[in-house]
């Protein structure tokens, strides 16, 4: 393909994206998919091109006057973030080929301005909305914070399964296969990829095999600040896709695989009353399954979701049980008040992951923040009800959104009084976490029970976590 026909392609992927609620890596793969004659590197210059305008988006719809065209917003990256003059842009735009129809007036009229007296928010990368939250939240530094949210490509973090393997011997595996992992320095059992370029991590016989899981390293994290130790009973209140889940059972494990049930070795040969004979070729069994002294409970709305949990599971090679919960949390009512941890993972508008899927900032309305509010507000009263005297509640979102965080804490403090905070330096205390991460979320936290974690200051995920112990 030539460049003018790439920059075309990406014009109409961004239409679709748009157009769509799907993610732009499944559009760009699709597309793919449809259009096969566009080689490897063309998809790549492509995907690039699309990724560029689409962290950019606020701050190119505003220098193209209004339009939110992918044309309009590939002409206008072309100008402001590629640096190209307006006579290297109208080259692309020839109309020859497949390559995109001459400039209009219009058009050559926008990409001459510089982008000078463009407002904050769309300098910032951000939806103008979000903005006045930032302000709230960050203070001075919001800017700074919206920039590691928006503009930098995150790298893939991995976390090792203790039921499976070593840190160590992960590393040397994923070295074999031609990969440069390095050790988080907040997780003690994560492991971090860069992502240019993206390595298919699913095609890895480590990952096909369940000795480790995709999972930024922030997330990891708010696992290892639950406290969970083997005997406790655990509720993952909403389980979703069961990456916490698997974090949280690994916590019920000892130390690497030594907790691992292996099944007895088969016998070459077996006694009957004639003699000794062959024994008969055994049946594939089931992968070996790690036993955790406690009892682990997933609990989700959608039944699809905990259906997804299931193989990956088995896969990790540990158990958890699945409750499908009512549409007003019932069916549960059997462990009201006998969680030694409820793990609330709630729904939110996932603003804290933004770095890996920016075009969900530009889906995101007012109106859907408010209504997450509300229903995190509901489903923590309910899982309030799990916890047992003594017992704690941790409460986390990938959410960077004061509305979402604070906003949702303060109602549910006001509410439960039995609730009391627990300092987050209280949950330091975990071999999954080293001596820098212990240093780095006490420095985060301060002696407070809440704590944020943000590209900017942690380089993960945005991600927010308060614990509570009820006290009555």
């Amino acid at each position: 393909m030539t460049p003018a026909a790439r920059l075309a392609a990406a014009a109409a992927i961004i239409d679709r994206i748009s157009a769509g609620k799907a993610p732009a890596e499944a559009v760009l793969k699709t597309w793919g998919t449809e259009n096969r004659y566009a080689g490897s590197k063309d998809r790549r210059a492509i995907a690039d091109q699309v990724y560029k305008v689409t962290r950019a988006r606020g701050r190119l719809v505003w220098a193209m006057g209004g339009r939110e065209d992918g044309r309009a917003l590939v002409i206008g990256a072309l100008s402001l973030i590629d640096g190209l003059s307006v006579e290297e842009i109208e080259a692309l735009h020839s109309g020859d080929g497949y390559g995109p129809k001459p400039l209009s007036k219009q058009e050559r009229s926008r990409i001459s301005l510089t982008d000078d007296g463009a407002p904050a928010w769309a300098l910032a990368g951000l939806p103008e909305f979000v903005v006045e939250d930032f302000k709230n939240t960050f203070g001075d530094r919001w800017a700074e914070e919206a920039a590691g949210l928006m503009v930098p490509r995150a790298p893939i973090d991995l976390r090792v399964n203790a039921a499976k393997a070593t840190v160590d011997e992960v590393i040397a595996e994923l070295r074999e296969a031609g990969l440069s992992p390095e050790r988080t320095p907040w997780s003690a059992w994560g492991l971090r990829l860069s992502a240019e370029p993206p390595p298919n991590v699913q095609a890895l016989e480590a990952f096909k095999q369940g000795r480790i899981e995709i999972q930024d390293e922030g997330s990891q994290i708010t696992c290892w600040l639950a406290g969970v130790e083997p005997g406790m009973t655990v509720v993952d209140y909403c389980a979703g896709g069961g990456g916490k889940t698997l974090g949280l059972a690994m916590q019920g494990l000892a130390v690497g695989a030594s907790r691992v049930e292996a099944a007895p070795p088969e016998p070459e040969r077996i006694w009957t009353p004639t003699g000794w004979v062959e024994a008969p070729k055994a049946k594939p069994k089931p992968a070996t399954i790690a036993r955790a002294e406690g009892r682990l409970i997933a609990c989700d709305v959608v039944q699809k979701r905990l259906d997804n949990i299931r193989p990956r599971l088995a896969r990790a090679g540990v158990e958890a049980e699945l409750i499908h919960l009512g549409p007003n949390g019932g069916r549960v009512e059997d462990i009201v008040g006998m969680a030694d941890v409820v793990f609330v993972d709630a729904p939110c508008t996932g603003s804290g992951t933004w770095r890996r899927r920016p075009e969900d900032a530009w889906r995101l309305k007012p109106e859907e923040v408010d209504r997450m509010h509300s229903l995190q507000m509901a489903i923590l009263a309910r899982a309030a009800k799990l916890v047992k005297p003594g017992g704690r509640l941790v409460y986390v979102t990938c959410s960077m959104l004061r509305v979402e965080n604070e906003a949702t804490l303060d109602h549910f403090e006001e509410d439960h009084p039995s609730f009391a905070p627990v300092a987050i330096t209280e949950g330091l205390s975990s071999s999954g976490i080293t001596d820098a991460g212990r240093n780095k979320l006490a420095e985060l936290a301060g002696a407070g029970h809440r704590l944020r974690l943000s590209p900017a200051t942690a380089d993960t995920d945005g991600f927010f976590a308060a614990i509570y112990e009820r006290t009555a």
